[in-house]
């Protein structure tokens, strides 16, 4: 983990991203800093292979036990550590619930977590953002109705000395049915320097169509000669065959890996168990990046939400997933 402080209001980002030569920092203006993140929509789908009353029911139950809310207090605690100029964000769901003759009560996870954001002096924006699976109107067995919609996103940390350009964001082609994934980007600029952000979810079910998608994005967005960061869950491990195809396809169109030039240990990020209660941490592989190409200096990288102390007052880890956190230089 980074620089831990009982105040973090008063931890800026030159606080832990400096350029160190012969010890002595040397703070850059061109200095950007990323993070990405699979913040967890709350529950496994699996059970929805097969819609039924009690099924959806029970995937929502463990939804609400999971409990976003709490979860993104601790998120936000973890970027306050930090500070980040750009988030990516996978698994940034919605999840809408219509109790008839009632109400409809909506969670939104991007907006809970810009309030968390908020409530500790942290202001975010939504930058990009791309809708991809929905499934709507699922009867439960208490006779409501459940919708959920799956989101990626870019946030852009308002005071941040960036300025964005340019958004875009689409779903793949390639796609795992009933499944629908895609990708947002920004193109933004500091002192002047443009440069683009991608960030995306891959399809984790199924390897053909994960590698369709990555030649998407390498012959799509990634498809530029700006300074380009690829950051998200590629679902990709760089060291298992077959299953790493994506990842090193990737390498070989010329991308680099912040955490293997400058990460210490394993960088495992996925995954802990579902119900987010598992006592030991149960990170066993690596499959959430920060890639970059085109003109970037790494400078450092970390995880965030790996480590017992990132946990919830409820014992929640944070995420399924830990988030990479790094600093390049442009």
């Amino acid at each position: 983990m980074g620089i831990r402080m009982k105040d973090v209001s008063s931890l800026t980002r030159n606080d832990v991203s400096p350029v160190t030569m012969n010890d002595v920092p040397v703070i850059t203006t061109n200095d950007v800093s990323f993070l990405t993140w699979n913040i967890y929509r709350g529950a496994d789908i699996t059970p929805l292979a097969v819609i039924t009353p009690n099924s959806v029911t029970q995937v929502f139950r463990q939804f609400l036990a999971t409990n976003f809310p709490v979860r993104a207090q601790a998120i936000a605690r973890e970027i306050a550590l930090t500070k980040p100029d750009l988030i990516g964000l996978q698994e940034a769901d919605k999840w809408v619930l219509n109790i008839p003759g009632f109400s409809i009560v909506t969670y939104d996870q991007i907006q809970i977590l810009l309030d968390a954001l908020k409530e500790i002096g942290l202001i975010y924006e939504v930058a990009a953002l791309n809708e991809n699976t929905n499934v709507q109107n699922l009867p439960d067995s208490n006779g409501n109705t459940i919708s959920i919609f799956d989101r990626d996103a870019i946030l852009i940390r308002k005071d941040s000395k960036l300025t964005v350009i340019r958004s875009q964001s689409a779903n793949f082609s390639a796609r795992f049915p009933p499944f629908i994934r895609g990708w947002s980007a920004v193109d933004a600029s500091v002192n002047g320097h443009v440069f683009r952000m991608i960030t995306t979810h891959l399809e984790p079910l199924d390897p053909s169509i994960r590698l369709a998608q990555t030649l998407e994005l390498i012959n799509g967005p990634a498809n530029t000669d700006l300074p380009l960061i690829l950051s998200g869950d590629l679902n990709s491990p760089p060291n298992i065959p077959v299953l790493n195809v994506p990842y090193t396809t990737l390498i070989n169109a010329g991308f680099r890996d912040a955490w293997s030039e400058r990460g210490a240990g394993n960088g495992f990020t996925a995954v802990q168990g579902a119900d987010l209660l598992n006592a030991a941490s149960n990170l066993f592989t690596r499959i959430d990046y920060i890639l970059f190409k085109n003109g970037w200096n790494p400078i450092k990288a970390e995880l965030t939400g790996e480590s017992q102390s990132d946990r919830t007052s409820t014992g929640l880890w944070p995420s399924d997933h830990a988030g990479v956190f790094a600093t390049l230089n442009l």
